[in-house]
């Protein structure tokens, strides 16, 4: 989720988006690296958009907090659309990080989807804005994945996480570690649709809310 900025006078629409982290695996040290990965990520392809009759650049300003003491009211309640909360946690009992649906601002992060500039978080932020996994997931021939392709997608070799594996086959579909966010991606947002207030200012998901207790392995 986050909160688009029209600045006219540069020709730029920012989005800027703050996460707050918590959890037994969350820090302040791991809450600015996912920041840094997923601005990292997003402006990489340095998108443009047409919006009404003026070309703008498209920036993404992300955040990233370590909140230890978050209490679930700061959650249930808040109402700053850039605001997002992720509980960090080594364990998921989806095994996968995870948010909770599209155009959202919560949801949960397994420790280790998130190392060696994974890009696992620039994944679930597109999610936050709205966007799905593709339909079509045999992209075979179609050169470089987008973020949004998910874990088990066929890709061409070298994307896979073994080049040499036969598609479906262990480590024959598409290693995250080669996802990219695209021009396509930002597309894919339909950010010439969104509305701007008074001040310039328009809204990009909706408020989920939730707040997550931390998952513990079945005994």
């Amino acid at each position: 989720m986050g909160e688009a900025e029209l600045i006219k006078q540069s020709h730029q629409l920012v989005i800027h988006s703050v996460f707050y982290f918590y959890g037994d695996a969350a820090s302040e040290q791991l809450a600015l690296q996912i920041a840094e990965d997923i601005s990292n990520h997003w402006n990489e392809p340095k998108g443009s958009i047409q919006f009404k009759n003026d070309w703008v650049e498209v920036k993404f300003n992300i955040e990233g907090h370590y909140e230890p003491n978050l209490q679930p009211e700061t959650i249930w309640y808040n109402t700053n659309p850039r605001n997002n909360y992720f509980r960090i946690e080594e364990f998921s009992v989806n095994h996968v990080s995870s948010v909770d649906g599209l155009k959202c601002n919560t949801g949960y992060f397994k420790l280790d989807n998130l190392f060696n500039n994974s890009t696992t978080a620039a994944h679930e932020y597109g999610h936050t804005l709205g966007l799905d996994h593709p339909n079509i997931l045999d992209i075979r021939g179609k050169g470089q994945p987008g973020i949004m392709y998910p874990r088990g997608t066929i890709c061409d070799p070298q994307f896979q996480y073994d080049v040499n594996a036969l598609p479906l086959q262990p480590g024959g579909t598409l290693n995250p570690f080669a996802r990219k966010v695209l021009q396509s991606d930002i597309d894919d947002l339909r950010l010439h649709r969104l509305s701007f207030n008074k001040n310039g200012l328009a809204m990009i998901g909706d408020f989920s809310s939730l707040y997550h207790q931390k998952h513990l392995p079945s005994s």
